[in-house]
């Protein structure tokens, strides 16, 4: 008995295409990026955004070259950090390494500010102020200016290489190097006078630190801001990701006003609006973009609400005889309250709710505290420490004597001297070594360390262990500055 044909299998199952093994070899681990050429754009956003970048960049580059008038024995460099003199200069504020904290509280500060910022406007910082945003808008309007606006630019990239589009990269290239140099240069003014350091690099003077940490910064400026540009923001910065919890639906964002926008479409001159959106879908919002992304997909980890988007949109409502607005600062709230539609989006805006409150309060606390303790900082320190090795000494006479090491902090910029006492030892003796208890002298910002000796006899210390002070006394002033420690002897 025959039996009958076999059928192929692919008959009853279908034919399944399975790819290769192999293939996997051929596929590239990362996607390609895909370079954004940012178009133009003019308005009221844009203007903001020249205005920060401006204040900014001329803080950055000047305040090294600012002088402060703080006497003869002082720099006169208004903002300087001086680590040869251990210590930082803001303007009239001092601050001395042991003073460090005033250094966490200005980050803690300023942490509580961009969370306050963020919760009420989202992520403007990144938008308007923040370093990367501020040198890539430089390094886009160089380019701008030598290749031309998008389209001369995406035209320009596709040539193949001559003479013309050599020059133009090359100017390009070199404005951006020289912008990242001068960005080095001024970082290094703030560690140094920057009259003198300035004279030093020229001549090939300087220390070999400055001419390091201007090749760093050279570097790091030229590819952030000229060639890694959104990727930073996207990639590399942690803060699109940490921002998600300081927002809310109370907090102002870039919004695309969806119910008003769709159906979108192409709309010729004289058409109704009947039945269709305001959005005509020329993508003018997309090609302005510095981050490349499309803002009617609605709120995305790429975007850093600069409203440049805003501005384009606006000026495309004005040649079709729409409403300016469709894209715009919004909350989220807002954009579901139709009653309130109509309203300015910065009315609609609760400022006063649980999280702004609690970031407003921490801000006045910490910074009242800094305040606080900043006004009443004393202009001298004196801090003793007792010896260890041995804990005391007998002395012929039955008295009992103990070694201190103190530290005398001058803040002042004028030589002073001191006399340094005990109390609450009676019959006690203080005596420095190599003499100089009765008129230490400390130069202007200077610290000085004394070895002293102090004996006490045995009717003085009713315990093993007595407290009492070493004070230093300021002989032109009578101020006093005491510092509480123990006097020990035997059993």
């Amino acid at each position: 008995m025959n039996a009958a044909p076999t059928q192929p299998m692919t008959a009853d199952i279908g034919i399944i295409d399975v790819e290769p093994v192999n293939a996997a070899k051929h596929r590239p681990l990362y996607e390609k990026r895909v370079r954004i050429f940012p178009r133009a754009v003019s308005g009221r956003y844009r203007t903001m955004k020249w205005a920060a970048l401006a204040t900014i960049l001329g803080l950055y580059y000047i305040l090294p070259w600012l002088r402060w008038d703080r006497g003869s024995n002082a720099p006169d460099q208004a903002v300087l950090i001086d680590f040869p003199g251990q210590r930082f200069h803001f303007f009239f504020i001092e601050i001395w390494p042991q003073e460090v904290y005033y250094i966490t509280g200005l980050l803690i500060l300023a942490a509580l500010i961009l969370f306050l910022v963020s919760s009420v406007a989202g992520r403007i910082w990144c938008g308007y102020a923040c370093p990367q945003t501020v040198w890539t808008d430089l390094f886009m309007w160089v380019e701008r200016r030598i290749e031309g606006n998008r389209n001369a630019q995406m035209r320009l990239d596709r040539t193949p290489w001559t003479a013309q589009k050599l020059a133009k990269r090359a100017a390009k290239h070199g404005i951006w190097l020289l912008i990242a140099v001068a960005t080095g240069g001024a970082w290094v003014f703030y560690f140094a006078d920057a009259p003198t350091l300035a004279a030093d690099l020229i001549r090939f003077e300087a220390p070999m630190v400055s001419y390091l940490f201007i090749g760093l910064l050279t570097g790091t400026t030229y590819l952030l801001a000229g060639h890694a540009r959104e990727q930073v923001c996207t990639f590399m910065c942690p803060w699109p990701r940490i921002q998600g919890a300081m927002l809310d639906e109370h907090s102002m964002l870039v919004t695309y006003r969806r119910e008003r926008g769709e159906p979108r479409g192409a709309h010729k001159r004289g058409q109704s609006w009947e039945g269709r959106g305001d959005c005509v879908d020329c993508k003018t919002c997309v090609a302005v973009c510095p981050m490349g992304i499309d803002i009617r997909d609605g709120n995305q980890l790429e975007c850093i609400n600069c409203a440049l988007c805003v501005d384009a949109c606006n000026d495309i409502m004005d040649r079709v005889g729409r409403p300016q607005g469709l894209i715009a600062y919004d909350t989220l709230a807002g954009l579901e309250t139709q009653s309130a539609a109509a309203w300015p989006a910065w009315r609609r805006l609760q400022l006063l709710r649980p999280r702004t409150l609690l970031y407003a309060m921490s801000i006045v606390l910490v910074g009242s505290v800094m305040l606080a303790t900043l006004l009443s900082r004393a202009d001298t320190d004196i801090a003793v420490l007792r010896d260890r090795n041995p804990l005391f000494v007998q002395l012929s006479d039955g008295s009992f004597r103990n070694g201190y090491t103190i530290k005398l902090q001058n803040k002042r910029h004028e030589v002073r001297r001191f006399r340094l006492l005990v109390e609450g030892l009676p019959g006690a003796v203080l005596s420095a070594v190599g003499g100089g208890s009765d008129d230490t002298q400390v130069g202007p910002d200077q610290l000085r360390t004394l070895r002293v000796y102090v004996a006490a006899p045995l009717a003085a210390t009713p315990g093993t262990v007595t407290p009492f002070e070493i004070i230093a006394a300021d002989l032109a002033t009578g101020e006093r500055y005491p510092y509480a420690t123990t006097f020990r002897r035997a059993e």
